[in-house]
Formats: C-alpha cells, structure tokens, sequence
C-alpha cells in the first residue's frame, strides 16, 4: 500500500525526493500518512480535493482485498 501511494504521489509532484510515505499499523487498521513539499501540496490534494480522493479510494480497494481498513492522511 505504501508503494502504491508514493508511486503515485511521485508521479503528481514537481519534486519527488521529498515524497515520504509512512505507515502506522493498528489491529485491523492502518493509517497512511503522505508527505510532499509545502508547493506541491496543491498538486496532490487536487481541485476540490479530487486527486486526494481518488488516491483514498485506490487505497480503501487494496486493504479491502487484505481485510484492512486504512486511512490516508496527507500532512
């Protein structure tokens, strides 16, 4: 799940060494948190949060496959 998040941030981004993915696993949950350069926070939120959301949905799609429930946070 990671890989897919950061594979996907890099690809949005203007500078993709400073995308950083970091997972916290809890029992059945796990929390994605996305990290990406002050300027590049507009690229990966999207217009109206769009682009966020459809990276939400890729991620809630695999964990449901793997019986997870994860939630993505973008700091």
């Amino acid at each position: 799940m990671k890989d897919l998040i950061e594979f996907v941030a890099k690809a949005l981004v203007d500078q993709p060494d400073e995308v950083r993915v970091t997972e916290i696993e809890g029992g059945s949950s796990m929390i994605v948190e996305l990290h990406v350069a002050p300027e590049d926070m507009g690229r990966v939120i999207g217009r109206s949060g769009r682009v966020a959301n459809a990276m939400r949905t890729l991620l809630r799609v695999l964990a449901a496959k793997n019986g997870k429930r994860v939630t993505l946070e973008i700091v």
